[in-house]
């Protein structure tokens, strides 16, 4: 016999009751319910199958036995908050299974309101989501492993460079500029490779302008004048750095490889337009090889720039292949850009 089965048995229930039961008692997901005052006095077949316990057990304040000691205090604390408050709950947490490990889960819970707005019952659940955490944490390892040695790569290249300027001392100032270079180089890959919440740059509070320099500054072109940048310029934070680094440092190793900045003449003019709550972008290449067609296949950079401006970035991102070289245009939101607590 089933927990819903043998609950069923002892306690004949209204008809509306009955099915909220049947319904939760589907979802893969954990369930509870608790009264105002957040006294739980329901869970569902989950809850009993993922942890082992006894039906009612876990009844009253008894359910935070069940919780990681060094994760209780934190789940109480916004527990709390929310009965004092009636925001919606939610927390992450390790919950005991029934094979003795705890697991990571998210509670989350809401508010049911009666017509003069009193709060009149909790309704939560937990979720395992401790299979996607173990992987995000591997991949979190992987991406620090990969920045490590690409930052092991620039130092040599350093390195191999001094040696050769002792070797070559007329070639000293041209091993010194090529060194900056690779240092900017190196700086500017640590905004374009992946990051986590943990691992993300902390770069405060700087401006799109003053970032775009920074990964336009690896390039001889900049020196010479030949990628300009000018217009409105407006803030951005580490939340917005990575995605808009990511945009530019492909468009930017596109064009150096097969567009403007490829050729001595070749120019790239990035102008920047605050409107509507958003900044607009167009970045205009001209004086590099004649385009005679769009490319028929777009690779992984192309798409993964799409997802940056439109995922991340909440944007647009068009481009145009005219003759005389690629034009991008390129609308995002302030409000991804910079935390509008920091205006």
């Amino acid at each position: 016999m089933t927990v819903a089965d043998a609950r069923a048995e002892t306690n004949p229930l209204p008809i509306e009751v009955a099915s909220f039961r049947v319904l939760t008692d589907s979802m893969p997901q954990m369930v509870w319910s608790t009264r105002p005052d957040g006294h739980h006095d329901y869970y569902n077949a989950r809850w009993y199958e993922f942890t082992g316990v006894s039906p009612g057990s876990t009844d009253g304040e008894e359910w935070a036995g069940m919780f990681h000691p060094d994760d209780r205090p934190e789940a109480w604390k916004r527990w709390l908050h929310s009965l004092e408050t009636g925001d919606p709950y939610e927390v992450e947490y390790r919950l005991r299974h029934h094979t003795g490990e705890y697991r990571w889960t998210i509670g989350r819970a809401a508010p049911i309101r009666d017509e003069r707005g009193r709060i009149v019952r909790w309704i939560g659940t937990c979720t395992d989501i401790n299979d996607s955490k173990a992987v995000a944490e591997e991949n979190e390892i992987l991406s620090r492993e990969l920045s490590h040695r690409i930052k092991n790569i620039f130092s040599v290249l350093g390195g191999l460079i001094s040696l050769s300027a002792r070797q070559f001392p007329e070639a000293r100032e041209f091993a010194k500029a090529l060194r900056q270079r690779i240092a900017a180089l190196g700086r500017a890959n640590e905004f374009v490779r992946p990051h986590s919440e943990k691992s993300r740059p902390l770069i405060g509070r700087t401006t799109l302008i003053g970032l775009i320099q920074m990964l336009a500054s690896p390039y001889p072109a900049f020196e010479g004048g030949r990628i300009r940048i000018s217009g409105d310029d407006v803030p951005v934070d580490d939340r917005g750095a990575t995605p808009v680094s990511l945009i530019f440092h492909e468009l930017l190793t596109n064009s150096l490889k097969h567009g403007s900045l490829s050729t001595a003449e070749g120019l790239v003019e990035i102008t920047l337009r605050a409107e509507d709550g958003s900044v607009h972008i167009a970045w205009v290449e001209s004086g590099g090889p004649l385009v005679s067609a769009a490319p028929t296949e777009l690779g992984f950079g192309t798409t993964l720039t799409e997802i940056s401006a439109e995922g991340q970035l909440g944007g647009q991102l068009e481009r145009f292949w005219k003759a005389d070289g690629l034009t991008v245009r390129l609308r995002v939101p302030l409000a991804r850009l910079y935390r509008a607590s920091d205006a």
